[in-house]
């Protein structure tokens, strides 16, 4: 038949191969299902279960959960800002950067959102907003036009619109939830057995 070409294997060796392969298994297996069996139910024993979650609320409905790990920026009651790591959370209590506080002192939580509209597109129309005011200045000087006829409304318009919709739009950036009628927070203990 020749020589064998290189990635190209014999489709019946493999069958072959693959029965042995099936046939070993199928006595190893039935010893095998015993002690996999065995793990599974000695796993919850050995493990641990998941740490106590802070709950962000608005009217209700869950708008954002926190763990252990999660950073948070908080007002406290007494109108304290921290921001932070939360190391751990134990008793109602929340560790933030090894200080702690109970939930019942957060006053407001701010919450982050970056993306792209309210970074590079809120910036590019500031950008694009002065530089219609400023091409627009540059080329009054430049037809040496009276001052009052460098601008055309358009151009105000245009100008305008843009610099207000992208400091709008960097206003989008955080949100602060102040706990009270609109939202709240829970805590929900999930061990139980802590130290």
């Amino acid at each position: 038949m020749g020589r064998p070409v290189p990635g190209k294997e014999d489709p019946v060796a493999l069958t072959i191969n693959s029965r042995s392969i099936f046939v070993s298994l199928g006595i190893v297996l039935p010893e095998m299902n015993k002690l996999v069996i065995l793990l599974f139910f000695c796993i919850p024993f050995f493990a641990e279960g998941q740490t106590d979650l802070l709950i962000l609320k608005k009217r209700g409905k869950q708008v954002y959960t926190y763990t252990v790990g999660s950073g948070l920026a908080m007002k406290t009651i007494y109108n304290q800002w921290f921001e932070g790591m939360i190391t751990d959370m134990r008793h109602d209590s929340i560790m933030i950067s090894g200080q702690a506080f109970h939930y019942k002192e957060i006053a407001a939580i701010r919450l982050s959102h970056v993306n792209f509209s309210n970074t590079v597109l809120s910036a590019g129309m500031m950008v694009a907003g002065g530089g219609i005011f400023v091409l627009g200045a540059v080329n009054g000087l430049y037809r040496k036009d009276s001052s009052k006829d460098w601008y055309t409304t358009s151009g105000l318009i245009t100008g305008a619109a843009c610099l207000v919709g992208g400091y709008l739009l960097t206003k989008t950036r955080v949100t602060t939830c102040n706990v009270g009628r609109k939202y709240q927070i829970d805590y929900l203990v999930l061990n139980t057995n802590k130290k």
